[in-house]
């Protein structure tokens, strides 16, 4: 089909939740570079939203999705499944060991089940303690529990009322945190980094003073791992950058490598408020998902290769700060290893941007408004960073 055929369908037929999309369809990819139905190439520093950590058609992927396949795809959670319990050790023991996980098909449902573990461990200590604190401008998903979680107003009000007990406080504001956490709160729950609210970093002083602040307080500390992890920003997990060592935190995106997966991680004397029948899953963790989950984690564990996530992001924000530097159209680089961001100045308008640097074969977004949001396959080369540094200035020239 050509791309006016697939859109004329889409539109007859596919439910309108994303408005008017890039007119582009992709047929093929592989390393960082998608190919579309006109045979154009285009360098891909979007990865699915954080999701294609290795790229595409990358070959331990290719072979273990194969491979499972061949034999099984899913069977039921009434049943064990070996890939579901190595992939859940291997996460447990590289989060530090006194771990437990469970397994569902995204983030949305990742951050759900920390939300519901974070009750039932909360209202075994008293019926009242089921309160949920995030961060304005952050996002956790699109059920109505992550979204009465999420601190963006846009996202929540079409879908009000939402389910009570959840409050938002400024992202970065301990004093903030410190009053509205009561006897009734069970958890709290931030992003390292604020991927859908523009790129924006927590810093090691919050975050640790938040981890501090939640343990003098008696109250669960959550972090939402979705896009920061899996070696997203040079760790496995992000907050090893910051020492930190949360009671639970969500996972998903880049775990699966494209194939839908996510998870609850949980430290085991939290996790064992779940109990057989108070949770569960139909898809989540099934063969498919967890074998495509091990050989990502199997080639994110190979040696050197988080370092070069680490050396190639500090090498594209150098690049980027060397744009933003006298340059009006940028106000602001921010970010770690290959999450970053290119704020814009308010007269620049970011979706423009985006528009003409996919003209020219480069696919970002925007993200918070008006921040350029980069997050390549974590195999991107640094040949593919100058050619996307170079088209930037180009554009940013012009804007």
């Amino acid at each position: 089909m050509n791309i006016s055929e697939i859109i004329a369908l889409d539109e007859q037929y596919y439910m309108n939740t994303f408005g008017k999309r890039t007119p582009a369809a992709f047929v093929k990819g592989e390393g960082s570079v998608l190919t579309d139905t006109n045979g154009k190439n285009y360098v891909d520093f979007l990865a699915g939203i954080a999701v294609n950590c290795l790229g595409y058609a990358h070959p331990a992927l290719v072979a273990a999705i194969q491979g499972q396949a061949e034999k099984l795809l899913h069977t039921s959670s009434l049943f064990y499944i070996e890939p579901q319990a190595k992939l859940a050790a291997k996460i447990a023991k590289l989060a530090g060991g006194d771990y437990k996980v469970f397994f569902g098909n995204s983030g949305a449902e990742a951050n759900e089940g920390c939300f519901k573990l974070a009750r039932l461990h909360g209202k075994a200590q008293d019926p009242e303690k089921y309160g949920i604190i995030t961060a304005l401008n952050s996002f956790h998903g699109r059920t109505l529990a992550t979204l009465a979680a999420t601190g963006q107003k846009k996202y929540q009000d079409p879908f009000a009322p939402l389910p009570e007990g959840f409050a938002q406080v400024p992202y970065g504001d301990l004093e903030a945190m410190e009053k509205a956490i009561t006897k009734k709160t069970a958890g709290v729950m931030v992003e390292t980094i604020q991927g859908e609210g523009g790129v924006i970093e927590g810093g090691a002083e919050y975050l640790q003073g938040l981890q501090k602040l939640c343990r003098d307080r008696g109250v669960l500390f959550m972090l939402d791992e979705v896009q920061t992890g899996i070696g997203r920003t040079g760790r496995m997990f992000s907050f090893e950058n910051y020492g930190l060592s949360p009671d639970v935190f969500s996972l998903a995106k880049g775990l699966g490598g494209g194939v839908p997966i996510g998870a609850v991680v949980a430290k085991a004397p939290v996790a064992d408020a779940f109990t057989p029948g108070n949770h569960g899953t139909t898809f989540g963790g099934n063969f498919l998902a967890t074998a495509a989950g091990l050989a990502v984690l199997n080639e994110l564990c190979k040696p050197g290769f988080l370092e070069s996530v680490r050396e190639k992001g500090a090498y594209f924000k150098a690049g980027l700060e060397r744009l933003a530097n006298g340059c009006p159209a940028a106000a602001a680089v921010r970010g770690t290893g290959l999450m970053l961001g290119l704020a814009l100045s308010s007269e620049t308008d970011g979706r423009a941007v985006v528009a003409k640097a996919f003209e020219k074969g480069y696919i970002i977004n925007c993200a918070g408004g008006n921040t350029l949001r980069f997050v390549p396959p974590l195999i991107i080369e640094k040949a593919e960073i100058d050619g996307l540094l170079s088209v930037l200035g180009e554009i940013l020239k012009e804007a």
